[in-house]
């Protein structure tokens, strides 16, 4: 995957519009909640077992694309204003969660770590 050709697009997509304007952190850090929701509402009442097979149901399917494409189109706008570099805060936050949640304690446990 090629993220920064996909920011490119998408700022490209946003400038033609003269969107910029619209999109501080904040309204971005709104909409990218939205879109979370978004996402959680397709599956708000579905059974476990059938979210688990989405992948075999393409009505479904495609909505949860789409939903899952406007969630990465606002976190890179949100990277692209911040400066964040994407793959630097993913790796550290895994190097964090690797010291959080160390696998001898965590291993098939869904709990916090302070709740252990």
């Amino acid at each position: 995957m090629n993220n920064q050709k996909i920011l490119q697009d998408i700022e490209a997509f946003v400038e033609a519009r003269d969107w910029d304007q619209f999109h501080s952190v904040k309204n971005l850090s709104m909409a990218l909640s939205v879109e979370c929701s978004e996402l959680v509402e397709i599956f708000q009442w579905m059974k476990e077992e059938k979210t688990n097979a989405v992948k075999d149901d393409p009505e479904t399917l495609a909505k949860v694309k789409d939903e899952v494409a406007d969630i990465y189109f606002y976190l890179m706008r949100i990277v692209s204003k911040t400066g964040i570099d994407l793959e630097e805060a993913v790796v550290n936050k895994m190097k964090k969660n690797e010291a959080k949640y160390p696998v001898e304690k965590f291993r098939g446990i869904s709990k916090k770590y302070n709740e252990l």
